[in-house]
């Protein structure tokens, strides 16, 4: 009888796959797989493209009566931000950070500027109640200044063309033209600005970043392609000449980014798309409260969540391919049925499931140069980065602010190329200079990986892993220290590590300076 030999590959699954069974724990099946030997991260470092630090940017919107993310924030008595909003959200460190959503459809952007005891509140009509406009374009540009990050302005675009948002119930005109749009940029960028610096503001904002269109081609009763593309060009050329170094994003999701580019592509430097993550199909267990039941088959399902942002992006790349336009993701989040926007989201499992998502967006780094994955902060909503608790309590990052922090400490300015992981490990690497940066995943829920690093063509000197592990089910709903900053340690001369159970790591690996030849005599 012929004997069966496996290879260590096979060894280590049929060891995983039996450890139950073997009564092993997961640290003992962890270390009988280090006696098999580690597998290997291998890593090519010759740099591919750039890498945009705008790929953990977060937006900001006034949310009205569902969830106070602007309101929240300010302290309405000093008439100033939130000192600890401020300082966690430094912590976060978001690169870039939007003023928009469907709320510029309505926003007038005059009615938020000047003496605060003077400004016009306005009907937020989608969010409900009454948005006083105590927070405009000098507190925004403020907050962004403190915090380290550069602000990006959604113009109020003929309201997407809807009627509904046009004008308010009572009768109020709430569209905005391609001069107001205009005139918005001269304010926060001419130094000369009269109004501006009648405010008591004689210094620019400079404010380079700007989006025409939000969500335009989502409802059948605002403006066509064409409509739009023809009013992109009038809007961008008209701000434009307020400001010829601004950069403008323009609106091009549902199968309308070619045909925008060809109408009003030398004016854009981004096509921007958005994307909601829903639950999945009838069999998800990603609603309601429906996934405390079954742990695992909710991991599964979060797991899976990446391949629909992948193919999201995919198309959005094969449409923008021609115009060679990147693409900004402008707003993008987990969308599930639920209380408060599910409760789910609270989850260490859900901030595993987020970690994938951002990297896919690094994968796609060539052409996808903005991104988020939360909608910043508020009160009640899960799928804010930041949690504000009221009336009282200490903001807190919600699991995907977690990994979007952790990421955003720990990049590299290019990317390269991840050679061979090892199982359940899903794996991105940058670089600067002589240090690589990987990003790490561990899709496993129950089972630790244990890899060794291995550079091409390079040694490694010396490397740090930073990473988050806990509970998958475990929920963070409080300020708690031992959660606000990742466990660190160094790694030993072996260059290997064991990455636990539903973790995200962070790991940064020295280079050997290269070694050159003496110059012949």
């Amino acid at each position: 009888m012929k004997k069966r030999t496996l290879s260590r590959r096979s060894f280590i699954e049929v060891l995983g796959a039996a450890a139950p069974a073997m009564g092993l724990s997961p640290a003992a099946a962890a270390a009988a797989q280090e006696i098999a030997g580690p597998l290997e991260i291998v890593i090519d470092p010759a740099p591919r493209f750039a890498l945009s630090p705008y790929l953990y940017m977060q937006f900001m919107e006034p949310l009205g009566v569902t969830d106070s993310s602007v309101d929240a924030a300010w302290d309405f008595g000093a008439d100033r931000w939130r000192e600890d909003v401020v300082r966690i959200s430094r912590e976060l460190a978001p690169p870039l950070l939007r003023w928009g959503g469907c709320f510029c459809s309505y926003y007038r952007w005059k009615e938020g500027v000047g003496p605060r005891d003077q400004r016009k509140p306005m009907l937020n009509q989608l969010w409900g109640g009454l948005y006083a406009n105590q927070v405009g374009t000098h507190e925004f540009a403020d907050f962004c200044r403190r915090i380290g990050a550069d602000p990006l302005m959604v113009v109020n675009f003929e309201s997407d063309g809807r009627r509904q948002w046009a004008a308010d119930p009572k009768g109020a005109i709430r569209s905005g033209d391609a001069l107001e749009a205009a005139e918005w940029v001269d304010y926060c960028n001419n130094p000369s600005n009269t109004q501006r610096r009648q405010h008591g503001v004689r210094e620019p904002y400079g404010i380079k970043m700007w989006q025409i269109g939000n969500e335009t081609s989502y409802d059948r009763n605002g403006f066509d392609l064409e409509t739009a593309a023809k009013k992109t060009l009038e809007f961008a050329r008209a701000m434009r000449r307020a400001d010829p170094k601004i950069a403008i994003i323009g609106w091009a999701d549902s199968g309308w980014a070619e045909r925008m580019a060809e109408v009003a592509g030398e004016e854009l430097q981004y096509l921007a798309f958005h994307h909601h993550l829903g639950p999945g199909g009838a069999d998800s267990p990603l609603r309601g409260t429906e996934y405390r039941e079954d742990p695992a088959r909710t991991w599964d399902h979060l797991m899976r969540a990446c391949q629909a942002q992948e193919l999201k992006i995919q198309d959005m790349r094969r449409q923008a391919a021609r115009s060679r336009i990147p693409l900004a993701l402008t707003e993008c989040h987990f969308a599930l049925p639920g209380r408060n926007r599910c409760e789910l989201l609270s989850s260490w499992a859900a901030g595993v499931a987020n970690a994938r998502l951002l990297n896919v967006h690094e994968r796609h780094g060539d052409v996808l140069k903005i991104a988020t994955l939360a909608d910043f902060c508020g009160t009640r909503w899960q799928n804010n980065a930041v949690m504000i608790p009221v009336p009282g309590g200490r903001p807190f990052l919600m699991p995907v602010g977690i990994v979007m922090s952790l990421y955003r400490h720990h990049v590299g300015q290019e990317a390269v190329t991840v050679l061979r992981s090892a199982e359940h490990l899903d794996v991105t690497a940058s670089r600067s200079g002589d240090r690589l940066f990987l990003h790490v995943v561990n899709t496993s829920r129950t089972r630790p990986a244990r890899a060794r690093f291995r550079v091409q063509g390079r040694t490694a000197a010396a490397g740090r892993v930073f990473w988050f592990s806990l509970e998958p089910e475990f929920e963070i709903i409080e300020h708690r220290p031992e959660h606000a900053a990742p466990r660190e340690k160094a790694l030993d001369d072996t260059m290997a590590w064991t990455f636990p159970a539903a973790s995200v790591s962070a790991v940064e690996l020295s280079l050997q300076p290269v070694q050159h030849a003496p110059a012949p005599l």
